[in-house]
């Protein structure tokens, strides 16, 4: 981003109609019929609140094809050494975190393969600091100061699509040749513009009115575990709905590790243990080396060949 960029970006950010236009988003709106919320008894309000996520999960619904578009974008980047990149702000920050932090343990993803960067830092992902993400020039800066290259996609999250932070963060990466994309959650942004591809999930108002936690942050909660997902199941991280290429680091997940084995060859219990065993406990190689037939060290050898894709690594024989 070139000084003259940065300097543009902030003016906007801090622009006399810059606050006010917050103001016209569908997110910043009153629902209507809730005037007496807070004299409502504890059971309907609770009713009212859960009754409203209903709209963040048809917003998610009706967003299907942009969420499979950018999906396949940011799967292609994976495949060739790319890493996929979230930045967001406040909730949506945090949201982020959480789910490039489950993609370690549940895909094994390679560190730094999926990533976040929270306005305000590390610290901002327990206690509040609202101001940073009202900073243009500090997303741009954390993208160059974590090594962006052009192989990456990075995706921005914000509710309002304005955020200067999460704005000037997908500008710069996009400037830069990375894939970009954008998920909010009012039409027609800044952030939509800035990205290559939008995925816009139309929450509306919240029933606390402004607080985007709610139904908006369910919603990108929706997409990004979706996201994620997709891109890893593309990537070859599962067989079918089998999770075979998860970190069993604990009693709980090398219980799960047995199941599948079990689950995907028809063995029993004993024989995917002694499977698991001469593979690490890694449960990929044990489940290759138990349908076609194969020592751990040539499961392997086979799975590094296919690119760690287990149907590929099966193909000889026919699986």
């Amino acid at each position: 981003m070139t000084n003259a960029e940065d300097e543009g970006m902030k003016a906007g950010a801090n622009a006399p109609g810059a606050e006010k236009s917050l103001d016209r988003l569908a997110t910043e709106q009153l629902r209507p019929g809730l005037d007496d919320l807070d004299l409502r008894p504890v059971a309907d309000i609770v009713r009212i609140l859960v009754d409203s996520q209903r709209v963040a999960q048809q917003a998610v619904e009706t967003a299907v094809p942009q969420l499979a578009r950018v999906a396949e974008a940011v799967s292609a980047r994976l495949a060739v050494g790319g890493r996929l990149i979230y930045v967001g702000a406040g909730t949506s920050g945090r949201l982020a975190v959480l789910d490039a932090a489950e993609c370690v343990p549940t895909f094994n993803t390679a560190p730094g393969q999926v990533m976040a960067l929270l306005a305000g830092g590390e610290t901002a992902f327990v206690n509040a600091i609202e101001g940073a993400e009202d900073d243009a020039a500090a997303g741009a800066a954390d993208l160059h100061r974590n090594g962006l290259s052009k192989a990456d996609a990075v995706i921005g999250i914000t509710a309002s699509g304005r955020t200067p932070y999460v704005v000037g963060a997908v500008s710069h990466a996009r400037e830069a040749g990375a894939y970009t994309a954008a998920i909010v959650n009012n039409i027609h942004s800044r952030l939509a513009e800035a990205a290559q591809d939008a995925v816009e999930l139309e929450t509306g108002p919240e029933i606390i009115a402004g607080s985007t936690r709610l139904g908006a942050g369910t919603a990108q909660k929706i997409a990004l575990n979706t996201l994620s997902t997709a891109v890893m199941v593309r990537l070859g991280k599962t067989y079918g709905p089998w999770m075979i290429d998860m970190r069993a680091t604990n009693a709980k997940l090398r219980r799960r590790a047995v199941r599948i084995v079990c689950g995907v060859t028809g063995v029993d219990e004993s024989e995917a243990s002694r499977a698991l065993a001469a593979a690490g406990g890694q449960v990929k190689p044990a489940v290759v080396a138990l349908l076609g037939g194969w020592d751990a060290i040539e499961a392997r050898r086979r799975l590094d060949a296919a690119g760690g894709r287990v149907r590929d690594a099966l193909a000889a024989t026919g699986e």
